[in-house]
């Protein structure tokens, strides 16, 4: 009996329009606001930010599907999508509509089989789900994973010392930061479910405890009082 292989749903040209389809949403969506809406001057809520993290959670929801056995197609092309529409709508509405723009665009554009659309269209509309993963699909499951994980770790931190600026507090306020998102990411890493997405956000969180830890030891005077090393 011979192995059956899998030919892949999207081409990377395919790919590669689908990231310039969003990437230009993404910007559209910001530009035809007049007063720049939803906090735009927070990074996080920016154009080029939501973009960065949808990069971000592609190439991380793609590993770990590689490492879990799910469709990678589907796991990509859903993550691709899966904030196409946070910057246009309220947050309790954006997964719905992106499921619906990632239905127009994968069926306006090439053939693909239905199964496939509603596949990502289903990991799209599901991706903000807060109860056990275990109760949605493998593909699902990779995504909200992925999209937990880059939360975690550099990019948490970074965003997190940025908030700092914005809020006008001083370097010393720093270790209370950084211990926000280890506080945030103890409390995302419950919820992974695969090995792989443990692995990751073991890495990533000790990472962090690096950070603080030097942060600590070089900034005298820093208050971290409460913290646990």
């Amino acid at each position: 009996m011979g192995v059956e292989i899998k030919e892949s749903s999207v081409t990377e040209e395919e790919f590669a329009d689908m990231k310039r389809f969003v990437h230009d949403y993404l910007s559209a969506s910001v530009e035809t606001e007049d007063d720049g809406g939803r906090m735009r001057w927070y990074p996080w809520h920016s154009a080029d930010y939501r973009y960065n993290h949808t990069l971000n959670v592609t190439d991380l929801a793609t590993h770990i599907a590689r490492e879990e056995g799910a469709d990678e197609d589907v796991v990509a092309v859903a993550a691709l999508f899966h904030d196409i529409a946070k910057l246009e709508v309220d947050q309790d509405a954006h997964a719905a509509e992106g499921a619906r723009v990632a239905r127009e665009y994968l069926t306006s554009h090439g053939d693909y089989p239905a199964s496939f659309v509603d596949e990502v269209c289903q990991s799209v509309e599901e991706h903000s789900y807060g109860g056990p993963l275990e109760d949605v699909s493998l593909e699902t499951r990779c995504l909200v994973e992925a999209d937990l994980l880059d939360k975690i770790g550099a990019n948490g931190t970074a965003l997190m010392l940025l908030r700092m600026g914005y809020e006008a507090r001083t370097h010393m306020d720093a270790a209370e930061m950084v211990e926000r998102v280890l506080e945030r990411g103890r409390s995302q890493s419950k919820r992974v479910v695969s090995e792989t997405a443990h692995g990751l956000a073991h890495r990533r969180l000790k990472r962090v405890r690096w950070f603080r830890e030097w942060l600590e030891d070089e900034v005298p005077g820093m208050e971290h009082d409460g913290f646990p090393v």
